[in-house]
Formats: C-alpha cells, structure tokens, sequence
C-alpha cells in the first residue's frame, strides 16, 4: 500500500484551534489540489474527533476510514449517510449502532497503524490517504508507516494561544523534498520512500510465475519466491521444490544459504504472504526472514484463512521489515489455487 499523510497548519504549526467553529486554512487554490489528490486514492482515513468536529462527507471517495477509541460516533454523520462509499470503523470497542452503516474492525488489543494497513490491504486498497489529527498523523509515522507527507502552511494565519499542541513532523535526510506555492499556501511533499512499484511488481510477477511450476496439492498452498540480496544477485523456489514440506520462500533461502550469501538488507518477492504457523517445520517462513536479517517482504495476495490463521504482514511490520502488497495482482495467485476451492 502506499500511503499519504495530508494536513495543513497555521504558521506556527497548529492543525486547529480551540474555538467552537472549525479553523480554516486552506486557500481555494490547495483545497482543489487536496481534492485532485483524493480522486487518484482508494481510500480516505480520518480520525473521531476529525469526524465529530467537522463532520465530513468525503462524498467522492471509494471506501472512507475513521478510527476511534471509544466507539462514540454518530451513525446520522455524513461520512455514514451521503454517497455510496464503503465505510470500515476501526474501533477498539464494539459499537453496534454502527454496524448498519458500517463494517466495524475491533481493535481489542489497541489501535496501531500495521493493523489498519494490513486490514485495509486486504479489502483490495492499495493507495490510502490519511486526513486525520495530530494523533491519526503520529499513528502512521511512529510506526514508519507513511510513504509520502503533504504539509502545507497558511503564513497568514497565527494560531497562538487558540490553539491546541502544535504538531510538528520534522524528516529524516533520507527525505526528499518538493516546494510549491499554490495562493497563499506553501505546500511541502515529502517523500519519506521511494516509490519502488514498477520494479517490486516485476519480481512479483517472477514469483507468480514461479508458483505455476507447483503441484498442486491438499494441503498446501502453490506458491513461488525471489530474494534479491543488496548486491543484486537472485535465488529463486517455489512450493515443494526439492522437498515436500518446504514452502517457496524456504526453497529460495536455502539457495542462497548454501552460497554463503548474505541476507541481511535483501528482499523477498512472494506470491503470498509468509506463514507464521507451520506443522510440517519447526518454523515459519516469517521467523525464517526475520532470523536472516531480511529488511524488505514484498507480496501479492495475503493467505486466505483455509488452513491456519496467518498475521504475517503485521508480525513483520511489527518487527521492523519494510512490508509492501499489492492487491491488485491478488486475484491471479488465487486462481493459480484454485483447487483449493473447486
């Protein structure tokens, strides 16, 4: 997935005030490059007090996203009753009075950014645009979870005491960084990751392809794999290669073991996520990566829940690897299982 912060503040960094009517800050000018911006995603996420305080429509967007800790919204809010949308809650309690407007994810065990994604990635979104306040920002870049942040600053508008905490979102060196002035708006596009799709969607092609040469059978998924360590060499496998309990991307990782290859810094190319519960191995592909030092898993379609049920993509998020999907290209990996569902 790939995604956008977006937020604008005064000139000295504040996102609102704490007067009873909203703080307007855009410039017709940067409202309409907002909105261009929202017609190329997938989805939109704000956060509750986004909602209860400004009560969007969001009308022209596919799916609309809000997360929020008590469950207290109001099922007669625009975000739920104007359009067609999808709309998906994200809540850390159950809120039935929104399961006739919504479908409602519970979060028991706490709201964090990798499982949205991960969710939100498996409902087919792979372009997200995140509008939410300081707290729905902080959310994605604590968990380095943000590709590109649009920031722009009203230089005539001076919150001061009206306001709430400043937000401030200072990047790192790797950053890359596009000025542009649109009215009175000075807008910053920073690029936190390079976008990488054309060459990731290459090797997972590969990895497709890799996962035809599988035989099909009962209790296992067909599925290939490609490493591509940082000096660029490549070690392929797929499903039961060379041993009928090995899954692709053990088959790659053993390839590359016995070439005295270093692992640490490379990417693997999956046709679907990593497991993280085996009963044929003493351990998962996902233990597997982690243990090598891989930074990068890259994968089309998340493990359909027939045998176990996998959390891959989190479980690496939540250690540090670098996750990309790509759920457009998820309907080609289940039609090469379909023996799974005749």
């Amino acid at each position: 997935m790939r995604i956008t912060l977006s937020y604008a503040t005064s000139s000295d960094g504040y996102l609102d005030d704490c007067s009873n009517e909203r703080l307007i800050l855009s410039t017709p000018e940067d409202w309409e490059a907002v909105y261009a911006l929202r017609r190329e995603q997938d989805a939109i996420l704000i956060g509750a007090e986004t909602l209860r305080r400004d009560n969007p429509s969001l009308k022209h967007v596919p799916t609309r996203v809000v997360i929020t800790r008590s469950g207290n919204l109001d099922p007669e809010a625009q975000f739920f009753t104007v359009g067609e949308a999808r709309r998906i809650v994200f809540s850390e309690k159950p809120v039935p009075a929104l399961e006739s407007v919504a479908e409602v994810i519970c979060c028991e065990e706490g709201i964090k950014a990798r499982r949205i994604v991960t969710e939100l990635e498996r409902r087919g979104i792979n372009r997200l645009m995140v509008e939410g306040g300081a707290k729905t920002l902080q959310l994605f870049l604590d968990e380095g979870l943000a590709d590109v942040v649009r920031r722009a600053v009203n230089p005539t508008i001076l919150a001061g005491e009206r306001g709430y905490a400043p937000f401030r979102f200072v990047p790192d060196d790797n950053a890359t960084i596009r000025y542009e002035q649109l009215g009175a708006m000075e807008v910053s596009t920073i690029t936190l990751h390079p976008d990488h799709s054309k060459e990731e969607r290459k090797e997972l092609a590969a990895a497709i392809d890799l996962s035809r040469r599988c035989t099909p059978a009962e209790g296992s998924y067909c599925v290939g794999a490609v490493i591509v360590t940082t000096d660029g060499t490549r070690y392929t496998g797929y499903t039961h290669e060379t041993s009928p309990t090995h899954h692709a991307e053990q088959e790659a990782l053993k390839k590359a073991l016995a070439t005295g290859a270093n692992l640490r810094g490379a990417t693997i190319y999956a046709s679907m996520e990593p497991c993280t519960i085996r009963k044929s191995e003493p351990e998962s592909c996902t233990q597997l990566i982690l243990k090598h030092g891989l930074r990068k898993v890259v994968f089309a379609c998340y493990e359909p829940n027939k045998f176990v049920r996998c959390d891959g993509a989190c479980t690496l998020r939540a250690a540090g690897v670098e996750v990309r999907v790509y759920p457009d290209l998820a309907d080609e990996v289940l039609r090469i299982n379909a023996h799974h569902w005749k």
